[in-house]
């Protein structure tokens, strides 16, 4: 049988495909666009759309177990339980949900209360399944590179309380770890739940002081003004999806987002070795940036 991939040709579903490979398994990738998805050697592009529970319907025969990533949009919940529930009436025995770190105390943003809202309906359906729960991507903030670079600051607003940031190459590894599992199970096996986040509790300040070792020039922190926040994403984003973003870091900042000891050596027995750290990150992106 084959494991199914939604997602894939994303920032996390590119992780999964990348640490499935060489696993013995067979892969396909959903795609809107198969004809030009640039995928890994050895992976099937089949055509469909999580907004579309036919072409998924469609998509799920001959797979056994499935990666549900639903897209950060405004129906974002409904594609999650669509899907979710296109899967269980195909009888697909195996699935792995990327849901959010949090999701069950941040109940007034909305992509963390929708992920929770779909943890909720495969705890009360009983879906074979394990939720991920990854916290905010340390990846995000390559996109800090102008504003380190050329200003020397780092404008992240995370605040003081501390987020545990977690590398996207640990989010696609753990995804695959256990798909793979799941997949080479002789009968479903039971629910399981993962927080996949990094080894710090890092904050606005302590981001700062990373990169200024990292450059080896002085970053400084730009401070947590959520207007001026919301206000520069609105220019890429549409106004739904900035204020989405602005109630996240504001409960960043009043709550902070800190894993426990007992989620740390969770995810470092599933993965087999300690989650990668952001200060590693930095390190390696500084030395990109460098020789670009």
């Amino acid at each position: 049988m084959t494991i199914l991939v939604t997602g894939s040709t994303g920032t996390i579903g590119a992780q999964v495909l990348a640490h499935l490979q060489g696993l013995s398994v067979d892969i396909r990738a959903l795609t809107r666009s198969p004809e030009t998805a640039q995928l890994p050697a050895g992976v099937m592009a089949v055509r469909g759309d999580l907004a579309d529970p036919d072409s998924v319907r469609a998509a799920l025969e001959g797979i056994s177990t499935l990666f549900v990533l639903a897209p950060n949009v405004a129906d974002e919940l409904t594609q999650a339980m669509l899907t979710l529930t296109v899967a269980r009436e195909a009888g697909v025995k195996g699935i792995v949900y990327l849901s959010v770190f949090g999701g069950d105390a941040y109940a007034d943003v909305p992509h963390f209360a929708g992920k929770y809202t779909a943890e909720r309906m495969i705890e009360a359906l009983d879906l074979p399944a394990t939720i991920l729960r990854p916290a905010y991507f340390i990846q995000n903030d390559l996109r800090q590179k102008d504003g380190l670079l050329e200003a020397g600051v780092y404008g992240s607003p995370i605040g003081a309380k501390g987020v545990s940031m977690v590398d996207i190459r640990d989010i696609g590894e753990a995804a695959a770890i256990e798909l793979v599992r799941r997949e080479q199970a002789a009968a479903p096996l039971g629910r399981e739940t993962y927080a996949l986040v990094g080894p710090d509790g890092l904050t606005g300040e302590g981001i700062a002081a990373i990169w200024s070792e990292a450059l080896g020039r002085p970053v400084r922190y730009g401070g947590d003004d959520l207007a001026i926040m919301e206000q520069r994403l609105k220019t890429m984003l549409p106004a739904w999806h900035a204020l989405d973003l602005r109630l996240m870091f504001s409960r960043y900042q009043t709550e902070g987002a800190v894993a426990t000891a007992d989620d740390l050596a969770r995810l470092t027995k599933l993965l087999g070795h300690a989650p990668r750290s952001y200060a590693a990150f930095a390190r390696e992106a500084a030395a990109q940036w460098a020789t670009a």
